[in-house]
Parts: C-alpha cells; sequence; structure tokens
C-alpha cells in the first residue's frame, strides 16, 4: 500500500505496479476491461507530470547545498540545475502524452465491444514435461524466480522447449501428466500454456507445457462438422523440449520461503468499459 509520506518505497511500489502491469496487459480476457486500464494511467500520468515538477523544485531549493564527488561546489550547483531543467523537459513531455492519451481515452469509450462468437468446447488436455531441474542446476532458476517473477523464470526454462521434439520424447518416457504439481508440496504458476512447477522443500524446479491429443482434436472436429467440405479447426503449435530427468533421488535440502507470494501492491480503482 502506499505509505503517501515515504518517496522512496512509494517510488518502488510504483515501480513494480507498473512492472505487473506491462505482463498483465498482454491479453485481456474482456475488452471492456481496457477502458479502466487506459482510465487509471491517465491518473497516474498526471501524478508522475506532478511528482517531476516537485523533484525538479527541490533540485533548485538544495542547490547550494550540492557539490560533486570531488568536492567542488560550482560542479555540483551545474548539475543540480541540469537536472531540474532536464526533469522540467521530461514534465512537459508527460503532459504531451497525457492528451494524446486522453484522446485515445474519448475514443475507447465510444466503443461497444460485442461477445465473441461460442465456440466448441476443447479437447481435455493434459501436461508434459519439458525440463527438470534439481540440485545446483536450479539455482539460477530459481534465482530469477525470486528477482523477477514467475513470468520471467518460464521465459528462462521454455529455452528448453524444442517443439515436437520434446513432446515425443515426453510421451515416450511417460511424463505426462493430468494437473502439474502433483507432488506433495509442489507450487505451482501458469503462465500461458506453461506451468511451473516448484517444490521448495526438497529443492526442484520444473517446465511443463500444456498438450492436446492430436487424436482426440481430430475425432471433435470431426463430430462437430461432419460434412467432408469443412475442415476442421487448425491445431496448435506446440512447444516443448528434450527428455527430462526422473524425479527419483532428489536432494534433500530445503528452501525457505515461497516464491510465490504476491508482491504488495497499491490497490487500482477498477473502472468500467461499454460491453454488450
Amino acid at each position: 500500500m502506499p505509505t503517501f509520506f515515504d518517496s522512496t518505497a512509494d517510488a518502488a511500489e510504483a515501480s513494480e505496479a507498473l512492472r505487473g502491469l506491462a505482463h498483465a496487459s498482454r491479453t485481456f480476457d474482456q475488452p471492456a476491461q481496457m477502458y479502466g486500464v487506459i482510465g487509471n494511467l491517465s491518473s497516474g500520468m498526471r501524478s508522475i507530470r506532478q511528482v517531476l515538477d516537485q523533484i525538479a523544485d527541490v533540485h533548485e531549493r538544495k542547490a547550494a547545498h550540492a557539490f560533486n564527488d570531488d568536492g567542488s561546489h560550482e560542479a555540483g550547483v551545474r548539475d543540480t540545475l541540469t537536472a531540474a531543467e532536464e526533469l522540467r523537459q521530461a514534465a512537459n513531455l508527460v503532459d504531451r502524452a497525457y492528451d494524446r492519451l486522453a484522446e485515445g481515452f474519448i475514443a475507447v469509450g465510444r466503443i461497444a465491444w460485442h461477445p465473441e462468437p461460442v465456440v466448441e468446447e476443447a479437447a481435455p488436455s493434459r501436461w508434459i514435461n519439458v525440463v527438470f531441474l534439481q540440485g545446483d542446476e536450479a539455482d539460477r532458476p530459481l534465482r530469477i524466480l525470486g528477482e523477477l517473477g514467475h513470468v520471467d523464470a518460464v521465459d528462462y526454462l521454455a529455452q528448453w522447449d524444442y517443439g515436437d521434439e520434446t513432446t515425443h520424447a515426453a510421451l515416450e518416457n511417460g511424463y505426462v501428466y493430468d494437473e502439474p504439481g502433483e507432488g506433495t508440496n509442489d507450487q505451482v504458476a501458469i503462465s500461458g500454456d506453461y506451468a511451473l512447477v516448484v517444490n521448495p522443500h526438497i529443492g526442484y524446479v520444473s517446465l511443463l507445457r500444456r498438450y492436446t491429443d492430436p487424436d482426440a482434436e481430430a475425432q471433435d472436429a470431426e463430430q462437430a462438422a461432419p460434412s467432408p467440405m469443412r475442415d476442421g479447426p487448425e491445431l496448435l503449435v506446440s512447444y516443448s523440449s528434450p527428455g527430462a530427468p526422473k524425479r527419483a533421488d532428489l536432494p534433500a535440502s530445503k528452501r525457505d520461503g515461497s516464491w510465490f507470494e504476491p508482491t504488495k501492491t497499491a490497490a487500482v480503482k477498477q473502472a468500467r468499459g461499454l460491453g454488450l
């Protein structure tokens, strides 16, 4: 939550919230939700403009106390006033960006989103193993997970995903699961068609990828479209990787804390767009 008195803490929280929004805004389940997001961004830009002006003011007021690393007061004052001027220029650019965003916000408010056509239920999917790392090999993805979050950890582990080669290896070796994280104390985070599984007590991390049996999809397509003139739905391109090591003989190392605790960010006020 914002403190309203600690600039350093509030700036860090705003940065984290914007980073989360950058990830979350890649897709929208309901297009009308974009209206509220743009409205909140407009409010945020006004605050950014105010912050830049205020920081520039402080630089000017405190110029008498400014020195550079070599102890030169003259150089310190010069850099302080330069910083203030650049901050004011940045504030002016934010003003111009806000005007463009406001015009876009007005246009978005005139959109009436129609619901997407109802699609037939897809064939049930399972999960195949992409990569399984433990011990020292798991240190790097676990560090990425702790410092940057599960989306970045998934992006890192996805380099072991070699498409059909991984799919065939997983099927041949039996690395196919009904649900990710079937082990005791497994923690699961989903990112797109990937599932990141971490067991902090045993000390391993694995990446699974959603898999749908092509035969089941073809059968569903035939039932939905009996006419030979109608094409079935196009299959999704699969992503996978080489055979992963078995989960036997895992090290007994234990890691403290949970990498899946949500970061405390300020509550964002939800605005509603126009939808049908």
